[in-house]
């Protein structure tokens, strides 16, 4: 088979916010970058943000409160370095987005408006209504590609071209044909987003299957924090499907079946505006202990009928539309029904703050980068505050980009060989003629429900050793797995089968890092070690997979500052 070798400087997989950013800045610097994607770059989940991007833009706020509110939301997990990095360039990076031609929402003054968010002291997230991730990706896009940016959509990357500590491009294959080719590089960056979809209920879209992390894995390259995996409060009941944090920043108020405001309880000074950590603990033990609403008694109320319809209309237009399309709940007129719903990863694979990749803790990899979702530059630690993920795409994505642009003249250029798509092509072969029993669908829906029951807002060591077990039975099915599409033409289920075996892969890493994190620190919470370690475990999580499968822990210094830790109130 004929397997074309395509040159550039740069290759970036994934074309979201951090994809965009960073090819945009290399390609101001002159360098030849391509950004391949499986999907196009506006149907990227960073589109489906909707409540804010956070910076200290407002005369009563500052960047060292920006600072501290990330480093107590992350439960004293988040390296204060990357933290004082990104909150003290978000203000340059709002202003650097704004003037590109992103379109915020404004006060009557002019100024761009901000609304308060969770686990924030002051109203830090500058909006544009409830499409904020949209507005951000148009205009990001819209400028890469107005600097001559080459996007090739609908390419699927299934391997690195890795060895000796090096990386030196990716191996693709074209959806709409099944086509490989290998694109060769000094420099290859990973923007790939994140990885709920290994969760039964939640908020991403289809394409969050992870598969940049599992692909890492596979080459012994570690992942970091991978068991800190955050749940929304606020996804719509039954679907998921997200109702921004905006609702409640906006002054949404939660009740359960009996009428009760209940974040009274848990969180009496921050109420509906706690961490998103904790209102979602809260909700779920609601629904836990029988005070649930629904069909199933599976959500809880979110009320905002006291906004107003202008205000709603206004301020959460696309909100109210989500809710009475899924829902047949007009937020109008009457409160509609959430639950927790899975919704973002903190831990990823682990970079330093110019994005270069880990090797283990004390090397990192040549040419090699990540930013965004999938990257783990620990500026959330166990817990993300609303609005910080957007800055940090955004940000990181930028300054990564030009970090590339300043390692290049550095870095050697590695010759690919043809036999190096060998590993993508087996995986494929054995897909599409292997003859089993096992469908993708079935295999997904069991990891979904399981990681969901036995790994999600609540954990024990019993549900960790259950959920360990039941990953090796589905690894194992895995094997036997058919697929009906033996076509060659946007062949979804060969797309779907590759992308299922590597959520069995980083489903294992979460399960085994909270196995061994005996403490509970903010997304992470272990019934029977309620509460935080920091003797223990103020440290993160490293986690390495050997060729069978098996996975390995070492643990890493938390980058410490000025904020001490201390006990967590709201």
């Amino acid at each position: 088979m004929e397997i074309p070798i395509i040159k550039k400087d740069v290759i970036i997989v994934g074309a979201g916010l951090a994809g965009c950013a960073a090819a945009r800045e290399l390609k101001k610097s002159g360098k030849d970058v391509l950004v391949l994607t499986k999907l196009h770059p506006l149907r990227s989940h960073s589109g489906a943000a909707q409540g804010g991007v956070n910076a200290a833009l407002s005369e009563e706020d500052d960047i060292e409160l920006h600072m501290f509110d990330t480093v107590k939301g992350s439960d004293y997990l988040a390296d204060q370095n990357a933290v004082e990095l990104m909150c003290s360039k978000a203000p340059e990076t709002i202003r650097w987005i704004e003037k590109m031609g992103a379109v915020f929402s404004r006060r009557g003054d002019g100024k761009i408006a901000q609304r308060p968010f969770g686990g924030q002291s002051k109203p830090r997230a500058c909006f544009a209504k409830d499409r904020t991730g949209l507005t951000l990706l148009q205009t990001i896009y819209e400028q890469a590609f107005k600097e001559g940016v080459e996007f090739w959509d609908e390419w699927y990357v299934a391997d690195i071209l890795y060895k000796d500590g090096k990386a030196y491009g990716v191996v693709a294959y074209n959806l709409r044909d099944s086509k490989p080719a290998i694109f060769n590089a000094k420099a290859v960056m990973f923007a790939t987003g994140g990885y709920a979809r290994a969760f039964k209920i939640n908020s991403n879209a289809h394409a969050n299957t992870g598969d940049g992390l599992s692909i890492f894995a596979r080459h012994g390259l570690p992942l970091e924090d991978m068991e800190f995996v955050q749940f929304h409060p606020s996804g719509l009941a039954g679907s998921g499907i997200l109702i921004s944090e905006a609702a409640r920043g906006e002054g949404g108020k939660l009740y359960n079946s009996k009428g009760e405001r209940f974040m009274e309880k848990y969180a009496p000074e921050k109420m509906e505006l706690a961490p998103r950590d904790v209102v979602s603990r809260a909700i779920a033990n609601e629904i836990r202990e029988g005070r649930g609403v629904g069909p199933d008694n599976m959500a809880v109320y979110l009320d905002l009928t006291h906004l107003g319809e202008e205000k709603i209309m206004e301020r959460l237009p696309e909100l109210r539309d989500l809710a009475l399309t899924f829902l047949g709940q007009d937020m109008v007129k009457e409160p509609i029904m959430i639950t927790v719903t899975a919704h973002y990863s903190m831990g990823g694979i682990p970079v330093d703050i110019d994005g270069h990749v880990r090797k283990n803790k004390e090397e990192f990899v040549e040419g090699l980068y990540a930013a965004g979702e999938c990257a783990c530059v620990s500026v959330h630690g166990a817990n993300r505050l609303g609005a910080n993920s957007l800055l940090e795409a955004l940000f990181f994505g930028r300054h990564v980009g030009e970090s590339i642009a300043k390692d290049l003249d550095n870095i050697s250029f590695e010759e690919a060989q043809k036999i190096e798509a060998n590993r993508m092509l087996e995986e494929m072969e054995f897909l599409l003629t292997n003859n089993g029993k096992e469908s993708t669908a079935q295999l997904r829906k069991e990891l979904q429900d399981s990681m969901f029951e036995n790994a999600g807002v609540f954990r024990t060591e019993e549900s960790l050793i259950k959920q360990k077990e039941k990953l090796k039975e589905l690894k194992e099915r895995f094997k036997n797995i058919r697929i009906e599409d033996k076509s060659k033409t946007f062949n979804t289920d060969l797309q779907e089968a590759i992308e299922l075996g590597h959520m069995l892969d980083y489903a294992a890493f979460i399960v085994e890092g909270a196995i061994a994190r005996r403490e509970s620190r903010g997304a992470h919470y272990r019934e029977d070690f309620t509460k935080r370690d920091d003797e223990n475990f103020l440290k993160h999580t490293l986690a390495y997979m050997d060729e069978e499968g098996n996975i390995t822990l070492e643990y890493m210094d938390v980058v410490l500052g000025k904020f001490e830790p201390q006990e967590r109130k709201y």
